[in-house]
């Protein structure tokens, strides 16, 4: 399926159809449903009775084999915990998926099991020259579903290089990305880029309206504030009330200032992901510089009055070297660091920012 602010993108990618190129790069915002749309689109090219529009027919022997995850000219590549998140729709090329099997029979025998990995390896991207090499089984296209292609280590990155510098007549590679800063520009210069606009909030709030969440237009505004206009990760806030819970409780420590204890964050944000809360911090950082600079922040729109106060006690100096700090401490927050010490820092260091020499 495509979401409703994905028509026009989908409507414009159909001009390419006369001249379909081997590998087409999306990019965009986060949360806003860009392996969804390459999904759909890899359904089309794959389907035997597509509309006029190039969607899907979803009935064809071709749609209900990639409905079940099985069809033989689609591939999917991505890492071994997102695979592991997905493991009905991860056709990995023998990557991810031989890999997420031995970590569930490990856990069946109560051995240890393997860490998954967070990259796309080589010897995935190995097992396309095979999967490329190969006639197409339904006599049409053949589909590479890749993403996150930031997720590519240097070795992977490569060797797809290599496969998209000779491109197999017939086969279409669709990668994903919501970081295109961090691939090589030699493979974003071999794929036709294509950014996927950001949903007019208007239309986002509506929809998450529509999916039934509590507090109606009200809670869609925040969230969808939050998340920075993105409409699922919106979603997903709204529906987590854990997450809600944490929510408040970090921003109630920030809005304090001064008053912030860092060793209570610390004690209760010690099993929350780094990310999450680097991530609540920042855009907290962020809209305290909007308050001072424009007087209206962009994230947090219902803390306006802590956020303001905040805005007036901060020197402006002062928080720009802590967002330094927030950025560098986020370069590592995938690493196995101890996560209460890195949040008892981190609050610590915001809580100087309102010492008054």
């Amino acid at each position: 399926m495509i979401y409703p602010w994905q028509h026009d993108d989908w409507n414009r990618l159909q001009g390419l159809r006369a001249t379909w190129p081997h590998a087409l790069l999306f990019h965009g915002l986060a949360g806003t449903g860009k392996v969804d749309f390459a999904r759909h689109l890899a359904q089309g090219l794959l389907c035997e009775t597509p509309q006029p529009d190039g969607q899907p027919c979803g009935h064809c022997v071709a749609c209900t084999w990639f409905a079940q995850g099985n069809h033989p000219d689609f591939r999917m590549v991505c890492p071994e915990n997102v695979a592991a998140e997905n493991p009905g729709g991860a056709q990995a090329g023998g990557g991810a998926g031989d890999n997420v099997a031995d970590a569930d029979d490990g856990k069946e025998s109560g051995k240890k099991t393997k860490t998954l990995s967070k990259e796309i390896k080589i010897e995935q991207v190995r097992a396309l020259l095979d999967f490329c090499a190969l006639g197409s089984h339904r006599g049409g296209a053949r589909v590479v579903l890749l993403y996150p292609a930031e997720a590519l280590n240097t070795a992977a990155s490569n060797a797809l290089l290599k496969t998209l510098e000779e491109p197999t007549a017939g086969v279409c590679f669709l990668l994903v990305t919501q970081r295109i800063d961090r691939l090589l520009p030699t493979v974003i210069s071999r794929c036709r880029q294509w950014p996927l606009a950001t949903p007019d909030p208007v239309a986002a709030r509506a929809w998450i309206v529509e999916q039934g969440i509590e507090g109606g237009a009200k809670q869609a505004a925040q969230t969808l504030a939050e998340a920075g206009g993105a409409p699922l990760a919106a979603l997903a806030i709204a529906r987590d009330a854990e997450h809600a819970t944490l929510r408040r409780f970090t921003l109630g420590q920030l809005a304090a200032g001064a008053g912030c204890d860092a060793f209570a964050c610390g004690e209760t944000l010690q099993k929350v992901s780094v990310p999450l809360v680097l991530g609540w911090v920042q855009r907290w950082l962020y809209d305290i510089g909007a308050q001072q600079g424009a007087g209206r922040p962009r994230y947090f729109p219902d803390a306006g009055k802590a956020l303001e106060r905040c805005a007036n006690a901060v020197e402006p100096a002062a928080l720009a070297a802590f967002w330094r700090t927030v950025v560098s401490q986020r370069a590592v927050e995938n690493h196995p660091l101890n996560t209460r010490l890195v949040f008892e820092s981190l609050f610590a260091e915001y809580r100087k920012l309102y010492e008054v020499d």
